[in-house]
Protein backbone atom coordinates (compact mmCIF):
# COMPACT_ATOMS: atom_id res chain seq x y z
CA UNK A 1 0.00 0.00 0.00
CA UNK A 2 1.42 3.54 -1.10
CA UNK A 3 0.07 6.61 1.22
CA UNK A 4 0.39 9.39 -1.62
CA UNK A 5 -0.98 12.43 1.27
CA UNK A 6 -1.77 12.70 4.83
CA UNK A 7 -4.00 15.57 6.04
CA UNK A 8 -4.94 16.22 9.48
CA UNK A 9 -7.10 19.14 11.20
CA UNK A 10 -7.34 20.23 14.79
CA UNK A 11 -7.13 23.43 16.67
CA UNK A 12 -7.61 25.66 14.28
CA UNK A 13 -4.56 24.17 11.96
CA UNK A 14 -4.35 22.25 9.28
CA UNK A 15 -0.80 20.11 8.28
CA UNK A 16 -0.36 18.33 5.19
CA UNK A 17 2.46 15.18 5.67
CA UNK A 18 3.23 16.50 8.98
CA UNK A 19 3.88 20.15 8.22
CA UNK A 20 1.40 22.68 9.11
CA UNK A 21 0.27 24.35 6.07
CA UNK A 22 -2.92 26.81 7.87
CA UNK A 23 -2.90 28.22 11.01
CA UNK A 24 -6.11 30.17 12.58
CA UNK A 25 -5.96 32.22 15.60
CA UNK A 26 -9.50 31.74 17.25
CA UNK A 27 -9.23 28.12 17.85
CA UNK A 28 -12.06 27.63 19.55
CA UNK A 29 -14.26 28.81 17.11
CA UNK A 30 -14.77 25.66 14.29
CA UNK A 31 -17.55 27.69 12.29
CA UNK A 32 -14.97 30.93 11.66
CA UNK A 33 -12.01 28.53 11.23
CA UNK A 34 -14.17 26.12 8.82
CA UNK A 35 -14.95 29.39 6.48
CA UNK A 36 -11.53 30.62 6.50
CA UNK A 37 -10.45 27.26 5.39
CA UNK A 38 -12.71 26.87 2.62
CA UNK A 39 -11.56 30.72 1.29
CA UNK A 40 -8.46 28.97 1.43
CA UNK A 41 -9.59 26.57 -0.96
CA UNK A 42 -11.02 28.50 -3.75
CA UNK A 43 -13.69 26.53 -4.41
CA UNK A 44 -17.50 27.33 -5.39
CA UNK A 45 -19.88 25.09 -3.42
CA UNK A 46 -22.91 26.39 -1.63
CA UNK A 47 -24.15 23.55 -0.03
CA UNK A 48 -21.14 23.68 2.01
CA UNK A 49 -22.86 26.14 4.34
CA UNK A 50 -25.74 23.75 5.05
CA UNK A 51 -23.55 21.19 6.47
CA UNK A 52 -23.03 20.05 9.75
CA UNK A 53 -19.90 20.92 11.52
CA UNK A 54 -18.55 17.53 11.50
CA UNK A 55 -19.87 17.30 7.38
CA UNK A 56 -18.15 20.46 7.05
CA UNK A 57 -14.54 18.82 8.41
CA UNK A 58 -14.84 15.63 6.66
CA UNK A 59 -15.48 17.66 3.62
CA UNK A 60 -12.54 20.02 4.39
CA UNK A 61 -10.08 17.44 5.22
CA UNK A 62 -10.93 15.47 1.76
CA UNK A 63 -10.57 18.61 0.01
CA UNK A 64 -7.13 19.67 1.02
CA UNK A 65 -6.26 15.82 0.59
CA UNK A 66 -7.42 15.74 -2.97
CA UNK A 67 -6.09 19.06 -3.94
CA UNK A 68 -3.59 18.69 -6.94
CA UNK A 69 -4.43 15.05 -7.18
CA UNK A 70 -6.55 13.48 -10.39
CA UNK A 71 -8.83 11.00 -10.70
CA UNK A 72 -10.22 10.55 -13.91
CA UNK A 73 -14.27 9.92 -14.14
CA UNK A 74 -13.49 6.30 -15.08
CA UNK A 75 -11.48 5.80 -12.32
CA UNK A 76 -14.05 7.27 -9.72
CA UNK A 77 -16.22 4.12 -9.64
CA UNK A 78 -12.83 2.55 -8.00
CA UNK A 79 -12.01 4.97 -5.29
CA UNK A 80 -13.13 3.79 -2.22
CA UNK A 81 -13.86 5.94 1.26
CA UNK A 82 -13.56 4.26 4.59
CA UNK A 83 -13.93 6.11 7.60
CA UNK A 84 -14.48 6.24 11.71
CA UNK A 85 -15.53 8.42 14.08
CA UNK A 86 -16.18 8.08 17.87
CA UNK A 87 -19.11 10.44 18.51
CA UNK A 88 -21.27 9.63 15.75
CA UNK A 89 -23.33 12.44 15.09
CA UNK A 90 -23.58 13.43 18.67
CA UNK A 91 -23.39 17.57 18.10
CA UNK A 92 -25.92 17.45 15.56
CA UNK A 93 -28.31 14.93 17.21
CA UNK A 94 -28.08 17.13 20.52
CA UNK A 95 -29.23 20.74 18.17
CA UNK A 96 -31.37 18.76 16.07
CA UNK A 97 -33.21 17.73 19.80
CA UNK A 98 -32.91 21.47 20.70
CA UNK A 99 -35.18 22.53 17.36
CA UNK A 100 -37.81 20.38 18.11
CA UNK A 101 -39.14 22.30 21.26
CA UNK A 102 -39.68 25.43 18.33
CA UNK A 103 -40.28 24.07 14.77
CA UNK A 104 -38.04 21.12 14.16
CA UNK A 105 -35.32 21.53 11.51
CA UNK A 106 -35.55 19.19 8.49
CA UNK A 107 -31.72 20.84 6.98
CA UNK A 108 -30.39 19.79 10.54
CA UNK A 109 -32.01 16.22 10.90
CA UNK A 110 -30.79 15.16 7.54
CA UNK A 111 -27.22 15.60 9.38
CA UNK A 112 -28.25 13.10 12.46
CA UNK A 113 -26.72 9.92 10.92
CA UNK A 114 -22.78 10.06 11.03
CA UNK A 115 -22.59 8.77 7.21
CA UNK A 116 -23.72 11.81 6.10
CA UNK A 117 -20.40 12.92 5.70
CA UNK A 118 -19.48 10.05 3.51
CA UNK A 119 -22.46 11.00 1.24
CA UNK A 120 -21.23 14.17 1.00
CA UNK A 121 -17.55 13.51 0.65
CA UNK A 122 -18.87 11.27 -2.74
CA UNK A 123 -21.32 13.34 -4.07
CA UNK A 124 -19.04 16.36 -3.78
CA UNK A 125 -16.28 14.27 -5.81
CA UNK A 126 -18.37 11.68 -7.51
CA UNK A 127 -16.96 8.71 -5.69
CA UNK A 128 -18.61 5.67 -6.66
CA UNK A 129 -16.86 2.61 -5.01
CA UNK A 130 -17.27 1.59 -1.46
CA UNK A 131 -17.78 4.03 1.09
CA UNK A 132 -18.31 3.38 4.87
CA UNK A 133 -18.66 5.11 8.13
CA UNK A 134 -17.63 2.89 11.41
CA UNK A 135 -17.46 4.28 14.55
CA UNK A 136 -14.86 3.39 16.96
CA UNK A 137 -13.70 4.44 20.52
CA UNK A 138 -10.27 6.11 19.15
CA UNK A 139 -8.76 6.46 15.76
CA UNK A 140 -6.97 3.12 15.33
CA UNK A 141 -5.21 3.51 11.41
CA UNK A 142 -4.16 0.16 11.58
CA UNK A 143 -7.19 -1.32 11.65
CA UNK A 144 -8.32 1.55 8.87
CA UNK A 145 -5.11 0.56 6.84
CA UNK A 146 -6.38 -3.75 7.54
CA UNK A 147 -10.12 -2.73 6.33
CA UNK A 148 -8.56 -0.34 3.09
CA UNK A 149 -6.60 -3.51 2.08
CA UNK A 150 -8.99 -5.47 2.12
CA UNK A 151 -11.06 -3.70 -0.39
CA UNK A 152 -7.82 -3.31 -2.31
CA UNK A 153 -7.45 -7.80 -2.14
CA UNK A 154 -11.29 -7.63 -3.49
CA UNK A 155 -10.05 -6.04 -6.53
CA UNK A 156 -12.78 -3.23 -6.95
CA UNK A 157 -10.66 -0.45 -5.30
CA UNK A 158 -7.88 1.49 -6.43
CA UNK A 159 -7.87 4.47 -4.00
CA UNK A 160 -9.33 4.98 -0.58
CA UNK A 161 -9.85 7.88 1.34
CA UNK A 162 -9.17 6.63 4.74
CA UNK A 163 -9.36 7.77 8.23
CA UNK A 164 -10.65 9.55 11.22
CA UNK A 165 -13.43 12.13 11.60
CA UNK A 166 -15.07 13.36 14.69
CA UNK A 167 -16.89 16.71 15.82
CA UNK A 168 -18.05 16.23 19.43
CA UNK A 169 -20.88 17.75 21.41
CA UNK A 170 -18.04 19.79 23.32
CA UNK A 171 -17.34 21.14 19.70
CA UNK A 172 -13.83 19.58 19.68
CA UNK A 173 -12.60 18.21 16.57
CA UNK A 174 -9.87 16.31 14.75
CA UNK A 175 -9.62 14.94 11.42
CA UNK A 176 -6.82 12.54 10.20
CA UNK A 177 -7.23 11.31 6.74
CA UNK A 178 -5.05 9.35 4.01
CA UNK A 179 -5.06 9.16 0.52
CA UNK A 180 -3.67 5.66 -0.15
CA UNK A 181 -3.43 2.99 -3.66
CA UNK A 182 -3.04 -0.49 -3.48
CA UNK A 183 -0.25 -0.28 -5.65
Amino acid sequence: MDVFKHIEIKEGSIYEDGVQIESFTDTDDFSAFAKYLYKQLEITYPKFYKMSNMSKLGFLATEFLLQNFEISDDEKCRVALALACKSSSLNTDTEYQKSIADVPSPALFVYTLPNIVTGEICIRNGFKGEEIMLVQEKFDREFMFQYAQILFDEGHTNLCVTGFIDYDENNIYFASLFLISNK
